[in-house]
């Protein structure tokens, strides 16, 4: 039996600086997978190697026994993965429902003779996306507003809105980079909940995050690393309890 999705001795350098430094991991299907570490610890260079955002300069990633590390972006997500950024990229001056609708083009089969001749083939699969859209809002709590456009939205909603957009593309692995930076508490806890439910769903969800307390209370597996390295890896006990996580997050001498 092939593993999920692994990651075996990687690196990625730029020039002279490595950024991230021989790190290997498999996660699991349906886990939390948190990666942590201080700023420039190489977390978000990992996360844009699996997404294909940046070719791998040593070692591999594998999903479901297939290579991806040659692979474009394009093809990645082709194969079951989605992401969001830190910096939101959202159609700001497009409403909430066509952000959405973006997400779920990837997968139709409409071809560009459907689309400019208005076949029927066209014309069945935007009604049955159209319906789905719903499906989606309704699990971020934005029902009511498709209308709606993007810019007009509070950041909070933007945020949530992104992750719907990157279900609609129906994946086997969602990618989460820093989902609550910028929310406050109680939308916090509502992203926890949301995450938690996509999980439920049977997809499995990488995310970074400096939110200690969410990272605790979500992950099943934490990934620590410090200067590109794997500083850690375990459950929240075993990784709060590991004292060079505590020495990279509050110096020498740093207590829990």
């Amino acid at each position: 039996m092939s593993e999920f999705l692994s990651i075996k001795n990687v690196t990625k350098s730029f020039g002279g600086l490595i950024a991230v430094d021989d790190v290997s991991t498999d996660i699991q299907p349906c886990e939390i997978r948190a990666i942590i570490g201080p700023n420039g610890a190489g977390k978000t260079t990992l996360l844009n190697m699996m997404s294909g955002f940046y070719t791998v300069t040593v070692g591999s990633i594998t999903f479901e026994g297939k290579e991806l590390t040659k692979r474009t972006t394009y093809n990645i997500a082709k194969a079951g993965f989605a992401r969001t950024y830190q910096n939101l990229r959202l159609f700001k001056k497009l409403t909430v429902e066509d952000n959405i609708l973006i997400g779920m083009h990837m997968n139709l089969k409409q071809k560009a003779f459907d689309s400019l001749f208005l076949t029927k083939r066209y014309r069945t699969e935007e009604k049955q996306s159209r319906s789905e859209v719903d499906k989606y809002l309704d699990m971020v709590n934005l029902s009511g507003i498709k209308d709606i456009t993007v810019e007009n939205l509070a950041y909070g909603q933007m945020k949530v809105l992104e992750i719907a957009r990157g279900l609609a593309m129906k994946p086997k692995v969602l990618l989460l980079d820093e989902p609550a930076a910028g929310l406050n508490p109680s939308e916090t806890n509502e992203l926890c909940d949301l995450i938690v439910k996509i999980r439920d769903m049977g997809i499995t969800v990488v995310l970074i995050e400096h939110n200690m307390a969410m990272v605790m209370k979500l992950a099943d597996t934490i990934t620590v690393l410090n200067f590109g390295k794997k500083l850690a890896e375990g459950s929240a006990d075993e990784v709060s309890g590991n004292q060079e996580v505590i020495e990279a997050y509050l110096g020498k001498g740093g207590e829990k």
